[in-house]
């Protein structure tokens, strides 16, 4: 089990960081609004919520295909 999570999060942490930098790029988190707000938080509060949003959103989708990719109890995966 830890293996396959181990499987999940590194891939998935390296694509956040890509995720992060490239949205961030394009925008800047001072700018964006918010339900009617701008700025709530400061520009580095931004870039770490981003990332962590980016890496749950990327564990996710990995996870969920190691769990996809398994074969039945009982069958040889192919």
């Amino acid at each position: 089990m830890a293996k396959q999570l181990i499987w999940a999060l590194w891939p998935s942490f390296l694509v956040a960081a890509g995720a992060t930098g490239a949205f961030f790029s394009a925008f800047d988190p001072l700018e964006l609004h918010w339900f009617g707000q701008a700025g709530v938080f400061s520009r580095q509060a931004f870039y770490t919520l981003g990332f962590f949003f980016f890496w749950v959103l990327c564990s996710v989708s990995a996870g969920l295909s190691l769990w996809l990719s398994q074969a039945p109890e009982g069958q040889v995966p192919r």
